[in-house]
């Protein structure tokens, strides 16, 4: 199963884009042997969208058909790393081709301007500044990909 992070805009060269450049090489080639990965990234080009709905209709748009929708949201749901792992194992044993972890822009999602999610994430209830949150989901992925695949990454 594809995993995939979309997120408005992009990160440019520095400490954030190493990073999650990094997370998402270790969770594809962690996950190659379980059935996960590639990890990507998809960057939405957000300049001409003026408000949350303009960039929740653009993320909409970008979804491939079929895939498992992760909404990231501070109201939404926290997981330990091992529950999100679990999570991901279902949809990958359940034969979902893909798994999208959004983050929304600024402003958040328009959740009428999308697809039902199948989950809805929080990192807690802070508000994180979208490049760390772009981070910190890769090393989840990444995480959940070495939690599946049994290795010593995460120690409970």
């Amino acid at each position: 199963m594809k995993l995939t992070l979309a997120a408005h805009g992009r990160i440019r060269s520095g400490p954030e884009r190493e990073l999650v450049d990094d997370y998402l090489a270790r969770a594809t080639a962690t996950g190659r042997s379980i059935g996960l990965g590639p990890a990507t990234e998809l960057e939405i080009d957000n300049r001409a969208l003026k408000t949350k709905t303009d960039e929740s209709r653009a993320l909409a748009q970008a979804l491939p058909s079929g895939s498992v929708l992760v909404l990231l949201d501070e109201r939404g749901k926290a997981l330990s790393s091992r529950a999100l792992a679990e999570q991901v194992g279902r949809w990958r044993d359940d034969g979902r081709r893909e798994a999208v972890f959004c983050i929304g822009g600024a402003d958040g999602h328009d959740r009428s301007a999308l697809p039902q999610p199948d989950l809805v994430l929080a990192f807690g209830p802070a508000v994180w500044p979208h490049k760390l949150i772009r981070v910190m989901l890769a090393e989840q992925l990444y995480r959940a990909s070495a939690i599946l695949a049994g290795t010593p990454y995460h120690r409970d």
